[in-house]
């Protein structure tokens, strides 16, 4: 009855126990009441021991701490999920009438009586469950196709799913490829095939390549893919666009081979995001024209990082870091080198160097001669204008003049002195994976095998906000004083070198730890370069390309000063694009997260900027862009995909159908739900010892028998 299978009270002790202790209660409680005064009738007397024996019964069985177990049989009826795509590729014209085969399926699934058996979705950027009436007016506008959506909902899903069709173009155009997650699930999927497999005359661009770090006023070049199929020999203009202003033009003739990559020399003239577009003309008898044009956003870096070596004195410290340096060629370095009281080795040099550099690398710098105006120059722009800096030991460095941006240095000390020691280092175990310490053979490891330098005898201290990559040992012996430190407060960075004699680490080390010394060197100076200042407010769409009519959403990260997530700021976003601007509140959902969306039906490039604003105070904004339209992704391929479908039905033991033989799945679909309900079995637990219901029959038992008491006069 009601399902239910069995049930059963475990206890934590022996059984017998507690029938021993009931006995116990029984006969003691009966001892008790052989005399009553005033004496009582047998009735009494047997309802008051019944009383308090039941209540004794119900103290030692919390004791016994019982959990009634449960058992329900439950019968799961089997289902059958049906996915139609709701893409925009489904209304390609390619002479199978993808739409009318999707709406003859639809109106199959009622004709074969399938429909009580299944449950209904559309698919397209995301999954929406349907009724049958109103997938049959299903209208295909969605901008992205996303199979992966689909097998993360059902790995969820705990109830009998007998089988998974999907009727589809079966082209991905958002999310990963699902086969894995698909034929982990042990369900078998039925695919459906719409549209024409095969490859039709065309031309596209399949993809351009370019390097991700690219510089201000820097030549570099971007390889474009061409693939065509019976355009051979024909001749064809190639467009390349930034921010849609035309930069060149080139005329190719196309291949004979089918595929063939053109290299487009491109210099831009200033950093920031560049919107990037490619594109070919179309020639006469393209099945598909809308996959002639590419458009990517490039993130272009102000110039080459601008290095500024400040040195105490000459040293081979020095020198060590300067050629180390030059091999990059991303890297321009200028230096100032003290030789004696107003006098540098550079002739060059100007103070304007100091204005424009994106790193300081201080090197024994200042020393006790050092240029008092030139030091409060350096010092001002690392404690006012947050200059990252790299700093060493090395010799002749004054630590009283260094006490200026005491506050800015990652490491503290409160002794000073002229001496050194000899010392090893020793890497943290969690900093071995630190990008800082990669070395050539990728083993940070290597660190602790180098040649010791010298440290000064100086009572070094790690600040708390402080990374210690590496400490110091002596003769083996591990002591915990810094000697590779990093500091990352906001948009301040630093990197200290607690040591003079660092070009022993390339020298005597070259044949065994090749690159480890200029990697680092390398690594530091982009670290302390990189861009990413750790913002207060931080807003993003969730994409840069969009489809007409595909939802727009946000994102948003929001802290207080201290970086700590600010759960209840409103968050306003304004988007603005060709005569059109909207503003919108993004929704909080926790630990500092907001998210929000809209529709724009025109295409074009659209802005947005945001704040933060909690208490009536901004804690911050944000800015970004994005495009609507210009490329429309879900008409790149107009092929379906038949190896995708295929292989998707194989290896989940289902079938493959075309959109000729489709009513074949429903008979499919009828043959597997026939027989396949479930039982499954679910256990509940109730503790009944930490029960408020038993707790309160026994003190409802003991108040009963106290009442009765009472009533008859008794002691």
């Amino acid at each position: 009855m009601f399902g239910l299978e069995s049930f059963k009270i475990n206890l934590s002790f022996n059984p017998a126990l507690l029938i021993l202790f009931a006995a116990l209660a029984l006969t003691f409680t009966f001892f008790i009441y052989r005399f009553t005064l005033p004496p009582v009738g047998k009735l009494s007397k047997i309802v008051l021991i019944g009383l308090r024996t039941l209540a004794l019964i119900g103290l030692i069985t919390m004791v016994f701490e019982p959990v009634l177990i449960i058992t329900k049989k439950k019968i799961l009826e089997p289902i059958n999920l049906i996915f139609i795509d709701n893409s925009k590729s489904i209304l390609i014209d390619d002479g199978y009438g993808r739409s009318e085969v999707i709406r003859n399926f639809i109106s199959g699934i009622e004709e074969n009586n399938i429909l009580p058996l299944s449950e209904l979705y559309s698919f397209g950027s995301d999954i929406r469950k349907e009724n049958y009436d109103s997938l049959k007016q299903i209208n295909f506008t969605e901008g992205t196709t996303n199979f992966a959506n689909i097998f993360n909902d059902i790995i969820k899903d705990e109830r009998n799913i007998s089988s998974i069709t999907i009727v589809s173009d079966g082209v991905i155009t958002d999310g990963s490829n699902p086969l894995f997650a698909a034929s982990e699930l042990g369900i078998p999927v039925f695919t459906v095939g719409v549209g024409d497999s095969s490859r039709k005359d065309d031309i596209s661009i399949k993809n351009v390549l370019h390097n991700e770090m690219i510089y201000a006023k820097n030549p570099t070049t971007l390889v474009v893919t061409i693939i065509n199929k019976g355009f051979a020999g024909q001749n064809i203009t190639l467009t390349f666009e930034e921010n849609g202003k035309q930069l060149s033009s080139k005329n190719l003739v196309l291949d004979e081979e089918g595929i063939q990559q053109i290299n487009i020399d491109y210099t831009p003239q200033s950093g920031g995001e560049k919107k990037i577009s490619i594109s070919i003309n179309t020639l006469k008898g393209e099945s598909n024209p809308g996959n002639n044009r590419r458009v990517f956003y490039l993130k272009v870096l102000d110039n080459k990082i601008k290095v500024l070596l400040l040195a105490g004195s000459p040293s081979t410290d020095l020198s060590f870091l300067k050629n180390s340096i030059k091999q990059d060629e991303n890297i321009k370095v200028d230096s100032y080198t003290e030789v004696s009281p107003g006098k540098i080795l550079e002739k060059n040099f100007k103070q304007s160097f100091i204005d424009s550099a994106d790193v300081f690398l201080l090197i024994g710098y200042p020393s006790r001669n050092s240029d008092q105006k030139i030091w409060e120059k350096v010092s001002e722009k690392i404690s006012q204008l947050n200059k990252p800096f790299f700093i060493t030991m090395s010799a002749g460095i004054d630590l009283n003049k260094l006490s200026v941006i005491k506050n800015d240095l990652p490491f503290s000390f409160d002794k000073h002195s002229d001496d050194y020691r000899e010392v090893q280092l020793t890497v943290s175990f969690d900093q071995l994976s630190n990008p800082l310490l990669i070395s050539g053979s990728g083993n940070s490891s290597d660190w602790n095998n180098l040649p010791p330098v010298f440290q000064p005898i100086v009572n070094f201290a790690a600040k708390p906000e402080a990374n210690v990559l590496a400490s110091i040992k002596i003769r083996e012996m591990p002591l915990k004083i810094p000697i590779l430190l990093t500091r990352k407060i906001s948009s301040k960075r630093s990197i200290a070198v607690l040591a003079k004699d660092i070009w022993r680490w390339k020298l005597q080390t070259t044949d065994r730890y090749p690159g480890l010394f200029d990697n680092f060197i390398f690594n530091s100076i982009k670290w302390l370069n990189s861009s990413e200042i750790e913002k207060q407010v931080k807003i993003k769409s969730l994409k840069r390309l969009y489809s007409v009519g595909e939802e727009i959403e946000f994102a948003a990260e929001v802290y207080d000063e201290a970086f700590n997530p600010v759960a209840d700021a409103e968050v306003r976003l304004n988007i603005t694009g060709d005569e059109f601007k909207r503003e919108i509140l993004l929704t909080p959902i926790g630990n500092g997260l907001y998210e929000g969306s809209l529709k724009i039906s025109k295409s074009g490039d659209y802005n947005f900027s945001g704040s933060a604003t909690y208490s009536q105070k901004i804690l911050g904004t944000d800015r970004g862009s994005f495009n609507i339209g210009e490329v429309n992704i879900e008409m790149l391929d107009d092929r379906m995909n038949y190896e995708f479908l295929s292989n998707l039905a194989a290896r989940t033991n289902g079938k493959y159908f075309d959109s000729k033989n489709f009513a074949e799945v429903f008979s499919a679909v009828s043959s597997l739900t026939k027989g396949a309900s479930k039982e499954e079995l679910g256990k509940s637990e109730f503790n009944l010892w930490s029960s408020e219901w038993l707790m309160i029959i026994t003190i409802l038992l003991f108040s009963m028998e106290w009442f009765l008491r009472k009533r008859r006069g008794m002691l």
